[in-house]
């Protein structure tokens, strides 16, 4: 019988490429709160991002990034928080997590992401605060969402959790002053088991930022604002900083994959890849959309060995504890949700075994 293919196989450094980082820990004795390898990581990846170090804070998860960066942006409690349904659940979690109400508003059919000109067209009485989410990775316009602020007075929140090639590789979606969160989770193409950071230009909000991450304290034993514990540790900080040891033969691996997808499925009759997929960005997904409902699809891939996610499921706005919420319409979501879905993808992933996906991909939808 042929070995299923899985959909995912997350990889952190082994214990060989970690032991150096781990005996700076045993000599060092300093196992959190910003000690020297959480402070090399942070200066790592802020180069990485072209930005300087009093632009980027690395914390402990993706989920806490974002409601801190909710929280530090000045976001009135109570408010009104704008986000997209199509995303993962942990989004609408951290508006909640913030002390805002979330509204769910529709995604550009283009780009399967918020519009910022269509926000612009629609009434924003009590609309405290703007989350645009990357899909799976895709580029979002800094400066479209930036002038979106400027315009309304709204800060906007950038999920970009599986951005952390395209934050660096793609101009348009570089730094500004509207905050981008990246995740660091093990899933992620560069992960350090459980982690997220954010970047700004905003050096004041990065600064907020930090301070609420820390008990709301910062250059004083006291807390000065109110905070929350959100500090990445020395081990993570370890597994990160292996990881960025080689995250460029790492990404030369992702981004072979991701055009031998690109160019084995885009003239696939009955399905379409995310839009911009391939276009000089890496990401830890290959998601297709099929022309009509996916369900059958999925099913035949399952029975042939083929294992699929649909990471987004059928939106947030209708898992159970998400429902209550207030939304606009949302046709194209729901569209999406019905025939999007993630194929196996993972750095040591075979030319065998995704000729073999890209196969039976084929045959399901013929």
């Amino acid at each position: 019988m042929t070995a299923a293919v899985p959909v995912m196989r997350p990889q952190l450094p082994n214990a060989d490429q970690l032991l150096p980082y781990l005996r700076r820990i045993d000599e060092a004795r300093w196992y959190s709160n910003h000690g020297s390898l959480f402070r090399e990581l942070e200066a790592r990846l802020a180069e990485h991002f072209h930005v300087g170090t009093n632009n980027i804070a690395v914390v402990a998860n993706g989920t806490v990034a974002l409601s801190a960066a909710l929280v530090a942006v000045g976001a009135p409690p109570g408010s009104i928080c704008l986000l997209p349904s199509w995303t993962f659940v942990a989004s609408a979690a951290s508006v909640w997590a913030a002390n805002l109400v979330p509204h769910f508003v529709d995604v550009s059919a283009d780009t399967w992401m918020l519009d910022p000109e269509r926000l612009l067209e629609r009434d924003l009485t009590g609309v405290g605060a703007v989350m645009a989410v990357s899909a799976f990775g895709a580029p979002v316009d800094t400066r479209a969402w930036d002038a979106f602020t400027e315009r309304t007075g709204i800060p906007v929140i950038i999920d970009g959790a599986a951005s952390f090639d395209t934050a660096a590789a793609i101009e348009r979606n570089h730094a500004g002053r509207s905050p981008i969160m990246i995740s660091l989770h093990a899933t992620k193409v560069f992960g350090v088991g459980e982690g997220g950071l954010v970047i700004s230009t905003d050096t004041d909000m990065v600064r907020r930022f930090n301070q609420i991450c820390n008990f709301g304290v910062w250059d004083s034993p006291a807390g000065q604002i109110l905070g929350y514990n959100g500090k990445l540790n020395e081990y993570n900080a370890a597994v990160g900083l292996a990881m960025y040891d080689r995250w460029h033969e790492r990404r030369a691996v992702v981004e072979r994959l991701t055009n031998a997808y690109a160019k084995r499925l885009k003239d696939v009759r009955g399905i379409r890849l995310l839009p911009g997929y391939g276009d000089g960005w890496v990401a830890c997904y290959c998601n297709i959309a099929t022309d009509g409902p996916a369900a059958p699809v999925i099913a035949r891939l399952k029975e042939r060995g083929i294992e699929t996610r649909r990471w987004w499921q059928s939106g947030v706005h209708v898992q159970r504890a998400y429902e209550r919420f207030s939304r606009d319409p949302l046709p194209v979501t729901e569209n999406l949700a019905n025939r999007v879905f993630g194929l196996p993808f993972f750095h040591d992933l075979s030319d065998d075994q995704l000729e073999r996906v890209a196969t039976e991909v084929e045959a399901a939808v013929a």
